[in-house]
């Protein structure tokens, strides 16, 4: 029997946000057909076919898209994608999972987006409120569908969620209680027409925030005074730079201490003996993590105690080794030139720069400050390492190589004692590898596996 018009969902994209949104647009009644091109999906076409939803896996059926009550994009798909914009020009409505998870979800919500450093303020939030005595459901970008909240027997008091601009993207009605903007610097520059493009997705987390909300924000994002003027909801600020001296509602940053300023009153924070979050950048995370929790709730009991037993996330300028006083650190979450930028500001040494992968529409150039400052030689490789080469070869050493393996080998033999070789590639891993976790992880085995440096 032929499909009428408006008779079901269509969920595009079976990635864990797909699988999870089937399931919940299936779980409270409605009609679903999920699709996806990527033919490697058979447990999940077990899976939804076990519940009765119809799937489409290795093709598309344009019909399919033009029949649809409304059509659910995963965050990962293009909206550009000819399939999309057919069934668009046939009235079919689009969006994304926070419009659909913020309809039927209760509980308040503090989302984080940044460029850089959102999974590790979320995490930090989590464990914040939790050590404060509140329960929270952390989900998001940061690897949960947030609509696992609203299929789970027990509800949270606070949803923890990690934003993407990607979700953003198809966000028109997201509206958290506490939206927190990290940063913003080129990114997924292959997705946006511009920067100016991906700054406005970023930006759009606050759109929807009344007066009774609350925004914290890095005051040194550019163009902050502006754009803070077109925000409903009340700011709170914070930065490490000389001006946060101005700040009156937020958080100051002065060296190793940050000063937690809210109407309940004024906090300390000293970071010297967090190991686990070294640099300038993770001092902003902190800040911004204290700001969301104590507003949210939580008390600065907690907030310390979470900063205490803190432990580095994977890939996040992980110390890997020492091998004959080479130290060897896995970044492999850094993804783009500002994760790299601040990565490089954490050594005071020389550094063996790992540089390359996939590039997303990036330029290299914006490293030459940092490159100039303290690195002395890198290693490209990947798709990117020609262009990486070329780029950079006038203002530091450049050698390109074929694979990790090499990379390690040839960093051993450049490294001297107390040098540092840091695997930072600012590029995105899937020229080689499924993500970056796995491109870490050959790095992690790579330099387990060397031998008094070789």
């Amino acid at each position: 029997m032929e499909e009428t018009k408006k008779s079901y969902y269509l969920v595009v994209g079976l990635g864990s946000s797909g699988l999870s949104m089937a399931r919940f647009l299936h779980s409270i009644g409605r009609h679903v057909v999920a699709t996806d091109i990527d033919e490697s999906k058979p447990a999940a076409q077990r899976l939804l076919k076990d519940l009765g939803i119809r799937t489409q896996i290795g093709f598309h059926d344009q019909k399919t898209f033009d029949l649809a009550t409304a059509i659910v994009v995963s965050p990962g798909i293009p909206l550009d994608m000819a399939y999309l914009k057919a069934a668009a020009q046939k009235g079919v409505p689009i969006m994304g999972e926070l419009d659909i998870f913020s309809h039927y979800n209760k509980a308040p919500v503090i989302a984080i987006t940044g460029t850089n450093g959102k999974t590790t303020t979320t995490t930090l939030i989590r464990d914040m409120l939790e050590a404060s005595g509140l329960s929270t459901f952390m989900g998001g970008n940061i690897g949960t569908p947030l609509v696992e909240h609203l299929m789970a027997e027990q509800k949270a008091d606070l949803i923890v969620a990690e934003i993407s601009s990607f979700q953003l993207d198809l966000a028109s009605n997201f509206k958290p209680e506490f939206a927190l903007l990290l940063n913003v610097t080129e990114d997924h520059l292959d997705r946006y027409d511009g920067f100016d493009g991906y700054t406005e997705s970023k930006w759009k987390i606050f759109k929807n925030q009344t007066s009774h909300d609350k925004a914290i924000i890095n005051q040194a994002i550019e163009g902050f005074e502006t754009r803070i003027s077109r925000i409903a909801s009340r700011i709170f600020s914070f930065s490490s730079r000389p001006e946060s001296q101005t700040i009156q509602e937020g958080a100051r940053i002065c060296g190793d201490k940050i000063i937690l300023m809210t109407q309940e009153g004024v906090h300390h924070i000293d970071t010297c003996s967090l190991t686990e979050l070294p640099g300038i950048h993770n001092r902003e995370n902190i800040a911004a993590a204290a700001l969301a929790s104590l507003l949210a709730g939580g008390n600065m009991a907690g907030i310390l105690q979470a900063l205490e037993n803190f432990k580095n996330l994977p890939h996040r300028m992980a110390f890997v080794r020492k091998i004959n006083g080479v130290d060897f650190y896995d970044d492999s979450k850094a993804t783009n030139t500002d994760a790299v930028v601040r990565a490089l500001e954490s050594f005071q040494t020389p550094v063996i720069l790992i540089l390359g992968g996939r590039e997303k529409g990036t330029d290299f150039s914006q490293l030459i400050p940092a490159i100039k400052q303290g690195v002395k030689q890198i290693i490209a490789l990947g798709e990117a390492k020609d262009h990486i080469q070329k780029t950079l070869e006038k203002i530091c050493s450049v050698v390109a190589v074929n694979s990790m393996k090499e990379a390690v080998e040839k960093a051993c033999e450049l490294a001297g004692k107390g040098e540092v070789v840091l695997l930072s590639p600012a590029c995105a891993s899937f020229d080689m590898y499924e993500n970056y976790g796995a491109r870490g992880d050959d790095f992690i085995a790579l330099v387990r596996g060397l031998e008094n440096g070789r």
